[in-house]
This record gives C-alpha cells, structure tokens and sequence, in this order.
C-alpha cells in the first residue's frame, strides 16, 4: 500500500522546482558572494568628470562597474568634494573607491596633494574614502631624463610608502611604455623594482602600456610573484597604429593574463582607455559587457 499522500501533477512540478532551487542554493549563494567588481579608471571619462562629475559616476554605475579608481586629487577635494561628500555619494551608488592617482610633483611643485607637496593630507584623505591603494601614475618626461633620476624616485616612492603603510593603505606605482626603454644599458623599471622595498611599493600593471613595450605581463607576473595587486585592462586594436580599443575588441589575450592572477597577487582590476574614438561612455560599456565574457 502507498503510504505517500496522492498529489497533482502542478503540486509535483512546483515540489520538484523548489527541491531543485534547494540543490543549486549553495552554488547560487557562491556565485551571489563573489560577483565581478569590475573596475573603472576615472581618467577615461576625464572631460565628463570635469564637467559634471556627479551625473557621470551615475552612468558608470548604471552600466555595471563596482570600483572606480580616482584621480587628480588636489588640495583636499576629489572632482571638488570633500572626502565625506564624495565618500557618501560614492555610497549612494554603490561602488567603493579601492585606488587613487597620484603625481610626485617635481613638475608641478606648487599642487597640493602629492608625494612632494602635503602627502600625509592626502593619505589621510585617501583613507577616509575607503582607498586601499594609492598610486603614483606617472613621471612626466622633465622628471625622467636620466637613469639616477629613477634612483631618487625609488628612494621617494619608499617614503611615501611608509606614510601610506601607517594609515593602512598600500602604495603603488603606474607602469607607461618608457619604463622598459633601456638607459645606460639598464631598464628603468628593473631600477625602480630592485630600488624599492616590494613590501612597501607594489605595482599596478598597465597590460596595454606593457604589451605596447613588447613586455609580456605573465612573465612580469613570474618574475616578480605577489608584486601585482592592481592592473588596467585596456585592449589594443589590430592595426598597425596599435591604438586604445575597448575591452575584447582588440589583440590582448586577457583570459591568458587573468588566468595568471594569482601568480601577480592580483586584487583589483580597472579598465581604462586613455583615448576612446567611440564617445567614452560606449566605450567603457563594451569593456564591461566583454569583461563578462572572461573568467576572473
């Protein structure tokens, strides 16, 4: 005899789906706990920033991106906010601030803000948005016209360390092309590596600028394992110009270079196209939507 109660076949079906949704509970909550927080370098948008920041970070927000990397800090205020007013409409949206750019100012000396000019302000600023790391981006070409140049910047970027180190931030340095552009037999960024403490100064790799410098990243990522935790994902067209292209549109095998990430130390990735020919905000939605295609 059936000891079981007799059900319909709609009670059956709805039975079996919840049975089902029970099965793929914890694979559904895995995938809901760990979403991918793309990221976005603000430069990209650099002339809507400037002209309506507010507006602009609700786009970004709405196409999908998590983490947004800062820059031009200057005495005090991000894109003219203070920390606590960027800090809570940075909340509002949803995203988080994890990095920041940075300059030494050598070239700009009366600027606020920078490794030479009102540092600990900014670190203390940096920390207040939530940052993690904060970056130096680049070294202007007055700054970089000898190898002992890099030397000093070496001996800098290790001060400045130590004062991010205090206020729990890592600091980090923003790879171009020119760094891999032998000096007086050396490489610039070997001498910027060796010079540093790789506790206290990591990098954050540019994969365009380093493939544009015929470095390959997985191999950077052997030679100096852990070193990597930030990377800008942009793509490279497949002309003989080698321009900035979107995300998944150009020549750059990111699947190969994500596939390396724990080899680099990897814990944040933005995408960036310093010139976009599509207007910018198309460009980083196509970023994002192929980025989804990737496993990271």
């Amino acid at each position: 005899m059936n000891q079981f109660p007799k059900i319909t076949r709609q009670q059956f079906l709805k039975l079996s789906a919840l049975a089902t949704s029970a099965a793929l509970l914890p694979q559904l909550n895995a995938f809901a706990a760990s979403p991918k927080k793309v990221g976005l370098q603000l430069y990209t948008l650099r002339d809507l920033m400037g002209k309506d920041p507010e507006g602009t970070l609700r786009k970004v927000a709405a196409i999908g991106y998590k983490e947004i990397e800062s820059f031009g800090y200057s005495d005090g205020k991000f894109f003219g906010k203070t920390p606590k007013e960027f800090a809570a409409l940075i909340k509002e949206l949803g995203m988080t601030v994890p990095s920041g750019h940075y300059t030494t100012g050598k070239t700009m000396p009366k600027m606020k803000g920078t490794l030479t000019n009102d540092w600990k302000r900014a670190v203390d600023d940096a920390a207040a948005i939530g940052q993690k790391y904060m970056v130096c981006a680049y070294l202007f070409p007055d700054e970089r016209t000898k190898l002992d140049d890099y030397k000093q910047f070496a001996d800098l970027f290790n001060k400045s360390a130590e004062v991010c180190k205090s206020a729990g931030i890592q600091f980090c340095y923003h790879n171009h092309d020119f760094e891999f552009k032998e000096m007086d037999g050396k490489m610039p960024y070997d001498v910027l590596l060796s010079g540093t403490d790789k506790n206290l100064v990591k990098l954050e790799l540019d994969l365009y600028w380093a493939t544009m410098a015929n470095q390959d990243p997985v191999a950077l990522f052997k030679k100096h394992p852990g070193r990597f935790p930030l990377w800008h994902v942009k793509d490279m067209e497949k002309t003989a110009e080698r321009a900035f292209a979107p995300v998944g549109t150009g020549s750059i095998d990111f699947q190969r270079i994500f596939d390396a990430k724990k080899t680099a130390g990897m814990t944040h990735y933005f995408v960036e196209q310093d010139v976009c020919k599509l207007p910018p905000l198309e460009s980083i939605a196509i970023s994002y939507k192929n980025i989804q295609k990737l496993t990271v």
